[in-house]
């Protein structure tokens, strides 16, 4: 039988553990019995769950009893409490049995406690029972309010928004027991926010009960209140507070601050100058306030834009006014939001729009042209003062004033005060055929006033160029060539411009018609040379020169003759050129001009090196020998007459020559170094001065005669003769051979021949090929 269970009926209190379940540990063990060696008693613990309100006021609160079935109430059994919170929160009578709660207990900080029990008896020292676990719970009082634990809440939604819009839920918590009763059931109120929120007293969701306008009022407070126990008398409470924003929807248009708009303009004002501002307010914030403004003008001669910082209209000049003939304006502007939903298109049915006035006022312009531009045309070759054309300009201004015109930096042409243009010098077409100028009208009245215009001239073409080879042609026929052997295609060119495409006709000229050479015209501006017979002979006639005549399509005609130089070459089986003509030396040998050119520089540069070296000898020279380098100038004599030849003697004054020679004998010797350096520039030759200047001439003549690049016969040659020697002989030291490698000019001599020879043939090269 479960004695738990009918232990509320032998309390006589079955009220008062409705809710409790009973738990039965018994223990069975194996005892020995003196009516059997082996009986089975059934032993156990006899004990309700244990419940113990919280928040008790007693320091002393009794819970229940612990006891055992195998105590008989002699008292010879001990309880003991074992586990967390024994001895301290719980304590146990050992006699009895009996459990107290010692302190006050807080469901919230601990609902449920874990005990162990044991019995002993007293008599033996022994556990009568095993240990057993218990429980005890802590039951729950309603002793926690509600709490919002999200706060703070904020919450935002569209003005306008229609009833029943959901807005936020807010939930509110409870500490106690939900189990336990209505302890932890909540109902949500609302304290504040009515008429225009509601919420659900359940769920706590807000809902919107009636429209808003944000340009009325943009946010609201909410209080709510949470209530525990479903709201039954002696039930707690909690509160919370919302704040609702409402955000902008476009449900305003734009309105002008002004109805009329009073704005003014000079004629003069460029196009896109800005003339005035207009403002349209809007209720709406952000985006939604963003606008467009536009003008109703049939004129085209405002417009608008919008400055989308400040939200205002900018209107500028979209086409030039002029007071002379229309001083005053008047324009409607509208202004409408950007964006618009498509749901709120209902608020925007019509723009709203204002009326402008704008006032044209005069000022001084300057002078106008007829035209923007202007082109004239005349013949090339027109006589000096022909006129192009005339331009025209008037002041738009009431007054009229005259005008003077010019041209700025021509040499070509000018203008007079009507505005019609002259040539001032001859027109060629093939030099220019446009020409670009700028005629500045200005008001005589007042001279700051100009304006001016472009003037294109075109030039237009006579036929006063004849047709011309295309190119210097360098045609050649081979000697064994055939009759009708094409040798050379030509073309043509002409300077001047044609209507049509340039047509040139090619013809022999009326002497050539029995040459060896013939043309044939292709038809298309160009032509072939055709050899006229059979072979040809490099040593009797190595070069032709044909006259081609070439006439084009002009009107009148013009026709040029054209020299074309063919030379005849020596040519080898397969066609190649050996030998040609003189003009050809040069190229057959792999010349060019640009090579010619490079080989002159040499040589010049070679030259150039050798003169100095010459300089440097010389005045090495006189700075050694100061006394022989005087000695020298004396013997350069000047004439004036021209010679006969080198057979005219009588070009000569032998007594001059002697007499030069004998007074420097006579010299008195400075000292006897520069006499031994003076001895060695005479000859050695001894005998009178007479015949040993004549041999001295002879031999002079023989060097010429056998020099192959002496100068011309009837050229002036000059010898510096130094005189007779002295028996005595030298007696300087520069007779030594070192003397005569340091200071031996015969070099000089053996390399003028060689480079005369070399640039005579270079200077032939050079003339051949040009």
């Amino acid at each position: 039988m479960n004695h738990c269970s009918l232990l509320p009926f032998m309390l006589g209190i079955p009220l008062l553990w409705p809710c409790l379940t009973a738990i039965e540990n018994s223990t069975t063990e194996e005892v020995k019995h003196p009516a059997g060696p082996h009986l089975r008693v059934k032993r156990g613990w006899m004990w309700n769950q244990f419940f113990v309100p919280e928040e008790m006021n007693k320091t002393r609160h009794h819970i229940g009893q612990l006891r055992s079935d195998l105590d008989n109430g002699n008292n010879s059994f001990q309880y003991k409490l074992l586990g967390a919170g024994a001895g301290t929160i719980f304590v146990i009578d050992e006699r009895t049995g009996d459990l107290y709660a010692e302190r006050k207990l807080d469901r919230e900080e601990r609902s449920l406690y874990t005990l162990r029990a044991q019995v002993i008896d007293t008599t033996t020292g022994k556990a009568v029972e095993p240990e057993s676990e218990f429980v005890i719970r802590v039951s729950d009082i309603n002793d926690n309010e509600p709490k919002f634990l999200d706060e703070p809440y904020e919450a935002i939604v569209p003005e306008m928004s229609p009833e029943g819009t959901l807005v936020i839920q807010v939930t509110a918590s409870d500490a106690d027991d939900p189990s336990s009763g209505n302890n932890a059931r909540l109902l949500y109120s609302l304290l504040q926010g009515q008429p225009y929120f509601s919420i659900e007293p359940t769920t706590g969701v807000i809902r919107i009960s009636s429209k808003m306008d944000r340009e009325l009022q943009d946010e609201y407070w909410v209080i709510i209140q949470a209530k525990d126990m479903i709201g039954l008398p002696g039930a707690l409470s909690g509160t919370t507070s919302v704040l609702i924003k409402l955000s902008d929807v476009n449900d305003n248009k734009p309105i002008f601050k002004d109805s009329l708009y009073r704005l003014t303009v000079s004629e003069s004002a460029p196009i896109g100058t800005s003339i005035g501002k207009i403002m349209a307010y809007d209720n709406d914030i952000g985006e939604n306030a963003e606008m467009d403004y536009s003008i109703e003008d049939d004129s085209e001669t405002f417009d608008v834009i919008t400055n989308n910082e400040t939200q205002e209209g900018i209107i500028i000049l979209k086409k030039k006014v002029d007071f002379e003939h229309q001083n005053y304006y008047r324009v409607r502007a509208k202004v409408k939001n950007r964006h618009v939903a498509e749901h709120l298109r209902e608020y925007h049915t019509e723009p709203y729009t204002t009326l402008i006035k704008v006032q044209v006022e005069d000022d001084d312009e300057p002078p106008v042209f007829l035209f923007s531009y202007y082109i004239f045309e005349i013949l090339e070759g027109s006589p000096l003062g022909s006129s192009v054309g005339t331009v025209s300009a008037t002041d738009p201004d009431q007054r009229q004033s005259p005008i003077g015109y010019s041209i700025t930096r021509s040499k070509v042409f000018s203008i007079d005060n009507n505005g019609t243009i002259t040539t001032t010098n001859n027109l060629d077409r093939e030099i220019s055929a446009w020409y670009n100028l700028t005629v500045t009208a200005v008001e005589k009245a007042n001279a700051e006033q100009m304006s001016s215009v472009p003037v294109y001239v075109q030039v237009l073409n006579i036929n006063d160029h004849a047709p011309e080879l295309s190119e210097y042609y360098e045609p050649y026929v081979c000697e064994n060539a055939g009759s009708g052997q094409v040798i050379q295609t030509i073309s043509a060119v002409d300077r001047d411009e044609s209507i049509e495409d340039h047509h040139f006709r090619f013809n022999l000229s009326v002497e050539e018609k029995n040459s060896s050479f013939t043309i044939i015209d292709n038809e298309d501006n160009t032509a072939v040379i055709l050899t006229n017979r059979n072979g040809f002979s490099l040593q009797e006639e190595p070069v032709f020169y044909v006259s081609i005549l070439i006439a084009d399509n002009g009107i009148p005609s013009l026709t040029s003759t054209n020299t074309l130089t063919i030379h005849v070459c020596d040519c080898d089986s397969s066609g190649g050129t050996q030998t040609c003509s003189d003009r050809d030396l040069m190229l057959s040998m792999g010349f060019r001009t640009e090579v010619v050119v490079a080989v002159l520089i040499c040589i010049m540069v070679i030259f150039g090196f050798i003169f100095l070296i010459l300089g440097l000898k010389q005045r090495r020279k006189q700075t050694l020998f100061p006394e022989k380098s005087e000695d020298l100038r004396e013997n350069i004599f000047r004439y004036d007459d021209e010679g006969g030849g080198e057979e005219d003697t009588e070009a000569f004054d032998v007594a001059e020559l002697r007499g030069r020679a004998v007074r420097r004998e006579r010299k008195a010797r400075r000292s006897g170094g520069a006499e031994a350096r003076s001895l060695r520039g005479r000859s050695w030759q001894v005998g009178p001065d007479s015949a040993v200047f004549r041999r001295f001439i002879l031999e002079k003549l023989e060097e010429a005669d056998t020099d192959p690049c002496a100068p011309p016969f009837d050229s002036l040659q000059t010898y510096a003769f130094e005189g007779t020697g002295s028996l005595a002989g030298s007696l300087s030291s520069l007779e030594s051979a070192a003397s005569d490698q340091e200071e031996n000019y015969d070099f000089l001599n053996e390399l003028g021949p060689r480079f005369k020879r070399l640039a005579c043939m270079f200077g032939s090269a050079v003339q051949s090929n040009n």
